[in-house]
Order: C-alpha cells, then sequence, then structure tokens
C-alpha cells in the first residue's frame, strides 16, 4: 500500500521560505507522477506543482512559478517543495499526492492522483 507523509510545514512571516518534505513508501516510484497541493481555509484544494518521478519534468501553478520548486530524491523516495518569497495568500494545508496513471495533461487535476498525504499546514503571516 502507497504511504506519503508529508512534513516540513509551519509558522512563517512573509517573504520567508519553508521546505516541505513527502515522504513516499510501499512501492517503486519510477514511473510514476508526485504533486503537491493546497487547500486555504474555506476554499477548495488546488494544483501547486507537480514532477515525474522519471526525467524530472516539473510544472507549477502560474501563482507559484518563479518562488517555488518542486524536487525529488530517488533515494530517498522522497518529494520537496522548496517555497520561498512566501506570502500571506499562500497560507493553506498542504498535500502531497501520487498517481502511476500514465502520464497526461490532468496532472493539475485532483481526481487524476491515487493517493494522498494527511497534509502538513502552513501559515504565512503579514
Amino acid at each position: 500500500q502507497v504511504q506519503l507523509v508529508e512534513s516540513g510545514g509551519g509558522l512563517v512571516q512573509a517573504g520567508g521560505s519553508l521546505r516541505l518534505s513527502c515522504a513516499a513508501s510501499g512501492r517503486t516510484f519510477s514511473s510514476w507522477t508526485m504533486g503537491w497541493f493546497r487547500q486555504p481555509p474555506g476554499k477548495e484544494r488546488e494544483f501547486v506543482a507537480a514532477i515525474r518521478w522519471s526525467g524530472g519534468s516539473t510544472y507549477y501553478a502560474d501563482s507559484v512559478k518563479g518562488r517555488f520548486t518542486i524536487s525529488r530524491d530517488n533515494a530517498k523516495n522522497t518529494v520537496y517543495l522548496q517555497m520561498n518569497s512566501l506570502k500571506p495568500a499562500d497560507t493553506a494545508l498542504y498535500y502531497c499526492a501520487a498517481t502511476g496513471r500514465y502520464f497526461s495533461g490532468s496532472y493539475y487535476r485532483t481526481e487524476w492522483y491515487n493517493f494522498w498525504g494527511q497534509g502538513t499546514k502552513v501559515t504565512v503571516s503579514a
């Protein structure tokens, strides 16, 4: 069974940085796609970034492009989200997601992913 465990959330001032981690276990992820999503208070879950485990191609939401970086460590089976220049609007519960589906342009859709972590909270103060 695939398990995803996020960590690294916390409270940070605007302009600061955080790095989120997603430790994946339960299988080999070499052909999978990993994603980060977030759910701001009172809003729907939204796409943040995705990475193809094989090859490392990355994809970002326009709202985080240039500020956030998604990466993976093959040896540790871990995906990271480096978040810089944080804004109060980045405050949300951040989720790691994974899918073994053949890669497509649906990488930004929540329903495309099969597995989800429990989430880690990020709060950015003004």
